[in-house]
């Protein structure tokens, strides 16, 4: 029987990665990706050309939100990694947090036992731990401020009940990435790059807030370290920050992508409460034309919060780091020059 691994969300930013990964290394006969759109509709030429002429990697359409009836008998799942979800903020209702996050749990853990399959890895998030200037880890309280935050550690704890039936057998592993940003990513960094770029960016007092973060290289690079290790076995439940070993300050993610660039930027500063100012204004502006914009009051929000997390847990597994921030960049801008350009 064919074994393969199976990722819901699996044409997404992380999905393509790890499946390019896992193309890679031949850890699998095959590579399923089920997602709600193709690669084509989620419109990224860059994760086309990714996985474009790779013969063991197979899509199936997929909508966690509803039973899953995906026929794979002729398979043996020996991995389900769980990557749907819905998390952009802003950009959603707060029902659609919930009715994804949860429901897509729900559905997932119920079509592994019915396929037999006892491993599973689930993608969740920072967010349940909420923004905080002291230093937070994988021992500490969780206080979610967001729909996003809530949904995610409801998830968690669903995919908790899924291991506790048969917790001798089964094996969770539940990572928390800070934001994960590399090529094709199209979020917060990607954002950040190009308003640097064209010159509209600026600092609004934040230069010293902390945010944790992932390259999606070293990401992968952990998924992989956990498997050849064997650290996801089955009966046990693993909780993991994946995020990188100092969490950079916002002037240090500027000083990377302009050495990066190569160009002498100047960056002006202005007082967070004007910037917060026009960004109401402009949301509120240009949402009677339905326009979207980067400078929603939301992410302006953000920008001054401090999500200082770090990973006691990867420090005792004695995971090693191949990426600090400024090789992370040059990595990126190498594999997708197109994120870079003004």
């Amino acid at each position: 029987m064919t074994n393969a691994v199976v990722i819901f969300g699996g044409t997404g930013f992380v999905g393509t990665h790890l499946a390019s990964m896992f193309e890679k290394t031949h850890y699998y006969e095959k590579i399923i990706l089920c997602d709600i759109e193709t690669l084509e509709e989620k419109n990224s030429s860059f994760r086309i050309r990714l996985l474009e002429n790779k013969n063991n990697i197979i899509f199936y359409s997929c909508d966690v939100r509803n039973e899953i009836n995906l026929n794979l008998e002729n398979y043996k799942i020996e991995l389900i990694i769980n990557c749907a979800a819905i998390h952009r903020e802003p950009g959603h209702f707060t029902n659609e947090y919930f009715e994804t996050n949860l429901k897509g749990a729900e559905n997932i853990t119920s079509w592994a036992d019915k396929n037999k399959c006892k491993n599973i890895i689930f993608t969740s998030s920072i967010s349940p731990y909420g923004n905080s200037e002291q230093e937070k880890n994988e021992y500490s309280l969780t206080v979610p401020e967001t729909a996003y935050g809530s949904s995610k550690l409801v998830a968690e704890k669903i995919h908790e009940k899924w291991q506790n039936n048969e917790s001798k057998i089964k094996h969770l592993t539940i990572l928390r990435p800070g934001v994960i940003y590399g090529p094709g990513e199209g979020g917060n960094v990607t954002r950040m790059i190009k308003a640097i770029c064209k010159g509209y960016f600026v600092f609004t007092g934040n230069k010293d807030t902390k945010k944790a973060s992932i390259y999606i290289g070293e990401l992968c690079n952990i998924i992989l370290f956990l498997i050849e290790r064997k650290i996801s076995h089955t009966g046990s439940v693993r909780l993991i920050n994946t995020v990188s070993e100092n969490p950079p300050k916002i002037q240090e993610y500027v000083l990377g992508i302009k050495k990066v660039l190569g160009k002498k930027i100047f960056i002006p500063s202005i007082p967070y409460f004007i910037i917060l100012l026009i960004s109401y204004f402009l949301t509120v502006f240009l949402s009677i034309f339905k326009l979207e914009h980067p400078f929603h009051f939301v992410r302006i929000k953000k920008l001054v919060r401090s999500n200082f997390i770090s990973s006691k847990v990867l420090k005792e597994l004695g995971y090693d780091y191949i990426y600090n921030l400024e090789s992370a960049l040059i990595n990126w801008k190498e594999q997708n020059p197109d994120d870079w350009n003004s």
